[in-house]
């Protein structure tokens, strides 16, 4: 059985759940933090997944050989197992395997937070590979990628502003975890999504300090989608956890409403 987190219940202004699923690395504590509540108190119920062999779901095989196929299928299970087809809102690997997704799977909605480009990893990688080039080759030979970012320093390099305190820096650094080396070559290059087959209604959002994925590659995004990217400065990629993030879930919220949400 997944991990599943889960606040709130359905109101007479917000019928649609909302499934949450995070990115590489994290699990579903990371939309624990602030995002559930603040839906939950906001009329909404609200969801989050923790992926297979991320947080306290088991894995049936080694997490290093999961795909993103795999991840589809866990949000699949769990969308499968409301009595709505829920709202899905992914943040970075996360926002890819909604991506996916909903190339499938009919929702309401979908939300990308600071989603790994439809373009995939490429340039990303490039951006770590000339900041860490030792650090990031150690990654790619020997799929494993924990090390990248699991102290303090290089989680707030990777994922948060120089604005959040350093008590949340030790805390969500310890909580990270290592991630599968297959998921990462899925969004390299292996299987990339397809917008064209895509005809959800999209949100997309990034953050102006994100050292994953630079605004350029969110616009990227949203014209795929046919859409316009939305951008929240002085904030990095976790923008769930950053000290802005009030503004991001009330952008979320505003957004569905304007959709019957």
């Amino acid at each position: 059985m997944l991990e599943v987190i889960e606040k709130g219940s359905c109101s007479a202004s917000h019928q649609v759940p909302l499934l949450f699923v995070h990115g590489a690395w994290h699990a579903a504590w990371c939309w624990d933090e602030h995002f559930l509540d603040f839906f939950a108190d906001n009329g909404y119920r609200a969801l989050a997944v923790s992926l297979r062999g991320h947080g306290n779901s088991p894995t049936s095989k080694p997490l290093r050989s999961c795909s993103i196929a795999d991840y589809v299928d866990d949000v699949t299970q769990v969308a499968g197992s409301l009595p709505s087809r829920p709202v899905v809102i992914g943040h970075s690997a996360g926002g890819f395997v909604v991506q996916k997704y909903l190339e499938s799977h009919d929702a309401p909605a979908g939300v990308l937070v600071a989603s790994t480009p439809c373009q995939g990893l490429f340039r990303c990688v490039i951006r770590l590979m000339r900041r860490h080039p030792w650090l990031t080759t150690g990654m790619i030979v020997t799929g494993r990628s924990l090390h990248r970012f699991n102290t303090p320093g290089l989680a707030r390099e990777a994922f948060f502003c120089a604005k959040t305190p350093e008590p949340l820096m030790v805390r969500y650094a310890a909580r990270l975890q290592e991630e599968s080396a297959r998921v990462g070559y899925d969004q390299l290059l292996l299987n990339l999504p397809k917008p064209k087959r895509v005809s959800t209604p999209m949100l997309v959002l990034g953050a102006a300090d994100d050292a994953c994925f630079s605004p350029k590659e969110v616009h990227a995004t949203a014209r795929a989608y046919r859409t316009e990217a939305e951008i929240f400065p002085e904030m990095g990629h976790d923008m769930m956890l950053e000290p802005g993030w009030t503004a991001v879930a009330e952008r979320i919220d505003t957004w569905l409403g304007t959709h019957g949400l």
